[in-house]
């Protein structure tokens, strides 16, 4: 809707309706499991049946809360190791290759950067089953030739890592190089004409310009592996991560600690939302 411009008011209370609807749509799934967490209830969903904390802090027979629930903490605490490994991995490479794309100019390079954004297109399905395989085939060739159990090839936290950065680093180096796109050059070459060399150029000029989007990177990066599920499911081991872990609790036997869970989740990105909202408009 252009503001400068006339409209109806029919058009104006249309539009009102759909962003309500859209908001509501949004976030009414995560309000009701955020209350259905507190619900005196062993059903993961309605009847209301009063207020408790039970799904957070009991531990009894019948009711395993949250912060008792050792293994569910486990999950928890490898979905973060994994996400920082994997974030902080995908940050680094997508950067340098957002600096290479844009400052090098090489035979191929249109293929190169077709293959560096094949993971948007590829489905995670495909590329857990694909790096499971090709894992799987390597391992066996190492332990049949030199007679060593390569275990970064097996099922586990190294997988996964190498997994969710096959996507993680196209994400980087595509929000890096948005940032880019706005640097102007002419910096970079005062900084030579002064003597400092193509490193130092880029540590002292280039880095701090795109720290902004560096920093966004790890933290979407972070975030997509936190919730990944499609590519994890095929390459975690016997230690799952959250969403995996989620999935096989709720397929067999489901509780409201899973509303905990969710519950804990919103509140944190919550908690962190607000915090950079409040740094951004300090900064402005």
């Amino acid at each position: 809707m252009i503001r400068s411009l006339p409209n109806s008011t029919g058009y104006k209370y249309g539009f009102r309706v759909y962003v309500a609807l859209f908001f509501i749509f949004l976030l009414l799934p995560l309000i009701a499991v955020s209350a259905l967490a507190f619900n005196d209830s062993s059903a993961i969903t309605l009847p209301w049946k009063g207020f408790t904390l039970d799904w957070f802090f009991a531990n009894t027979d019948d009711r395993v809360g949250l912060f008792a629930d050792e293994g569910l903490l486990t999950s928890i605490w490898i979905s973060i190791q994994t996400a920082f490994a994997m974030a902080l991995l995908s940050t680094i490479f997508g950067t340098i290759a957002s600096l290479l794309f844009d400052k090098f100019n090489f035979r191929g390079k249109g293929l190169l950067y077709f293959f560096a954004i094949a993971p948007l297109v590829i489905p995670g399905v495909i590329l857990g089953i694909s790096i499971l395989l090709a894992s799987t085939a390597v391992g066996g060739e190492i332990e049949s030739i030199f007679g060593v159990d390569a275990e970064i090839f097996s099922p586990g936290f190294w997988l996964v890592v190498i997994g969710q950065f096959s996507f993680g680093a196209t994400y980087a180096m595509l929000l890096v190089s948005a940032r880019l796109k706005k640097f102007d050059h002419a910096l970079e070459e005062a900084a030579l004409s002064l003597k400092a060399t193509g490193l130092q150029s880029i540590w002292y000029i280039t880095i701090p310009f795109l720290k902004p989007a560096i920093i966004g990177a790890f933290v979407v990066t972070f975030l997509m592996s936190f919730s990944n599920f499609n590519t994890t499911i095929f390459l975690v081991g016997s230690d799952p991560t959250l969403p995996v872990d989620l999935y096989s609790r709720i397929k067999f036997s489901s509780t409201p600690v899973l509303n905990a869970v969710s519950f804990m989740i919103v509140l944190s990105v919550s908690i962190f939302a607000f915090i950079n909202l409040i740094i951004n408009r300090n900064k402005k």
